[in-house]
């Protein structure tokens, strides 16, 4: 059963197909089209925050081969950017000449280049250049290897991509800006061999590097042929289904005007065969509509032989029968028809055989960056400092202000206890999504100062996530000190969570993010509604109301504080000090639920802080982005080890 909030932001989400529909079904002419390639083109570099500038020497060097019956396998290393190497596995013809080339690009395994290598190695068979390369955060590309655990501490390449995806976000970016420009790089490297042909360039690639495929096919002119596989679906279906992450998923796309289609449509009349399985979760039926949408596209160019959309049998893959339809089209396109597209036995190479550097880790060759790294430094040259009052509004423009009337309160359950009554409630936030808590209500006569505090419940985690108490015995104390309190639940979809390490709920914040909301803003417009909510209680003395949030769920605090001086005193525990030092270091935790596009270019923690005024904040243990507490200055507090939270309770409410 769907989710209540899922079910809400799909519905969203499917307003803005409509919109989007409604805009190509008035597409009737060439010249409609044209005009349409322009606006989807800015729009796309404006979401990914444009391509990379740099055009220096790829520094490529070929490090070894291995000479196979019917192929030769370069094994092959450039940059991309400085220090930033790309590896990749190059298979070739034994017979001299120039050919022409396909990119392969890998999906989403965490050992990258060999996993299309049957495919490669065909197509090197049938008289192509194929190139095979590890994609960001796979095979020799790992962002978060350790020596030390001999793994990625992130997990894999998805984390990897994902984690690195939040700190694009917060610098107004897109992780995909790389993933493209690589690509586009392997596309340099390829043309600067005298044995490729320059103006037959194709590209395949599965899953991941169905996406890869995709982008590259839209983005750069010199593909001249591609075969995405089991990845183009409609967002109909995606939006609830299978969100992929954030190299595969671009901000603000939906709110945007856009579906996946539009990267097909963008290049036409480049010839495109479009892939999918029976038993894939990107479905055929996804799939389909974009291929029918874009067959009627290519109609007005007069090049509907130029599309074609197979489903071969199977899971989430290349079966061999997609296989043989991939060299097929690649002959046709690239060949001129010339070529046998049946699939030949080859002999496999394990990951150690096919890897380029010496140590497996690009890591240890001279130079070599990180992509945090880039990322920072993009950061450091594009921040420009702003007023607040251009954070407010943007804050207005996200929805956080909530002053209005009390919503209409549900009691779902009740207690009653010696101190105070508990009351099990749920209410609107905002039309169509429910938010729940629990109002604790002290025994007594007379209004009473209120606390808003942001739940935290108590859950099982993995040793390296750091342990969350519940709220519950804060709440509880501070009841019998004399104060209501609301203990907010802002909105989410628990099960989106799928518990991967350090990245929270990243899903439901990346479906926010496409239709253009903001989930850190949702949620302090939830706690805005509960101040209205306490606010309009006979009990509570309208004049002090006061918040606690833990974690980056302070963050939220912070920004419902921020644009609301109903809010007359924050504390915020365990709260992250700084949003700039996300960008500083390898990897952090939870930064998906702090993540405002383009914030941290233009403000700080401390910019809400001064928003404040001479309102009191008590800030205990700050964090860095990894949870541990750090030294931040003196304006902070520090607890003992072990030291209750009993003194900075009476201290808060003095």
């Amino acid at each position: 059963m769907q989710d209540p909030f899922l079910g809400w932001l799909d519905r969203l989400a499917q307003q803005q197909l409509d919109e989007r529909e409604r805009v190509i079904d008035g597409i009737r002419s060439l010249a409609d089209a044209e005009r349409r390639k322009v606006v989807v083109r800015k729009k796309l570099s404006e979401i990914i925050g444009g391509l990379p500038t740099y055009d220096g020497p790829l520094n490529a060097r070929v490090i070894g081969r291995i000479e196979g019956e019917f192929h030769t396998i370069e094994k092959v290393i450039f940059e991309s950017l400085p220090g930033f190497y790309v590896t990749g596995n190059l298979y070739k013809p034994k017979t001299a000449g120039r050919f022409p080339a396909v990119l392969v690009p890998a999906g989403h395994t965490q050992e990258g280049k060999p996993e299309p290598q049957i495919l490669a190695a065909n197509l090197a068979m049938k008289g192509f250049i194929a190139f095979a390369y590890d994609p960001i955060g796979q095979g020799e590309r790992e962002q978060t290897f350790l020596p030390e655990l001999g793994r990625p501490l992130s997990g894999g390449g998805g984390n990897e991509h994902l984690e690195l995806g939040a700190r694009s976000m917060l610098i107004g970016q897109s992780v995909a800006r790389y993933f493209i420009f690589d690509a586009k790089r392997t596309i340099d490297y390829l043309v600067s061999r005298a044995d490729v042909d320059a103006d037959r360039i194709g590209v395949t690639g599965c899953s991941g590097g169905g996406a890869i495929a995709t982008y590259i096919g839209a983005f750069d002119p010199r593909i001249k042929a591609a075969a995405p596989a089991c990845f183009i679906n409609s967002f109909r279906s995606l939006f609830s289904g299978p969100t992929a992450d954030s190299e595969m998923s671009l901000p603000s796309f939906l709110s945007s005007g856009l579906d996946i289609a539009d990267f097909v449509e963008l290049s036409a009349p480049l010839p495109w065969l479009l892939l999918a399985t029976t038993e894939d979760y990107f479905t055929p039926e996804g799939a389909r509509p974009v291929y029918e949408e874009a067959r009627r596209w290519y109609g007005l160019y007069g090049a509907e032989d130029k599309i074609r959309f197979f489903v071969g049998k199977g899971p989430h893959g290349t079966p061999t029968e997609s296989r043989e339809a991939i060299y097929s089209w690649m002959i046709r396109w690239l060949k001129d028809g010339k070529g046998d597209s049946k699939d030949q036995p080859v002999k496999l190479y394990t990951n150690h055989e096919l890897q380029v550097t010496a140590s497996g880790h690009v890591d240890d060759e001279p130079g070599s960056r990180k992509l945090y790294q880039i990322i920072r430094e993009e950061f450091h040259a594009r921040k420009k400092r702003r007023p607040f009052s251009e954070l407010v509004s943007e804050l207005r423009r996200l929805g956080v202000p909530a002053q209005g009337p009390a919503p209409t309160v549900e009691i779902v359950g009740q207690t009653e206890g010696k101190e105070y009554r508990l009351e099990q409630i749920r209410f609107e936030s905002e039309p169509g999504v429910v938010v729940q808590g629990k109002l604790y209500l002290p025994n007594g006569k007379g209004r009473k100062p209120a606390v808003l505090l942001v739940e935290d419940k108590r859950l099982p985690v993995p040793l390296h996530v750091t342990w969350s108490p519940s709220t519950v015995p804060l709440a509880e104390a501070m009841a019998r000190a004399g104060r209501v309190v609301l203990e907010l639940e802002p909105r989410d979809s628990p099960a989106a969570n799928d518990g991967r390490p350090f990245l929270g709920n990243w899903l439901t914040n990346e479906r926010v993010d496409l239709i253009g909301r903001n989930l850190a803003a949702m949620r302090a417009h939830d706690i805005l509604v509960g101040v209205n909510l306490l606010s309009a209680r006979a009990e509570v003395e309208a004049a002090s109301i006061s918040g606690y949030a833990r974690g980056v769920k302070g963050f939220w605090l912070l920004l419902a504080a921020a644009v609301d001086p109903r809010i007359s005193k924050i504390w915020l525990d365990r709260t992250p000090a700084s949003m700039a030092t996300a960008l500083e270091n390898p990897l952090t935790s939870y930064l998906f639920d702090a993540m405002i596009p383009g914030f941290a270019l233009h403000w700080e923690m401390g910019d809400l802080v001064q928003a404040l005024g001479v309102r009191r904040l008590m800030w205990t243990d700050p964090t860095n982005w990894m949870n541990q507490v750090v030294f931040a200055g003196p304006k902070y507090r520090y607890r003992y080890a072990g030291e209750k939270d009993d003194l900075y309770v009476e201290d808060f409410f003095r």
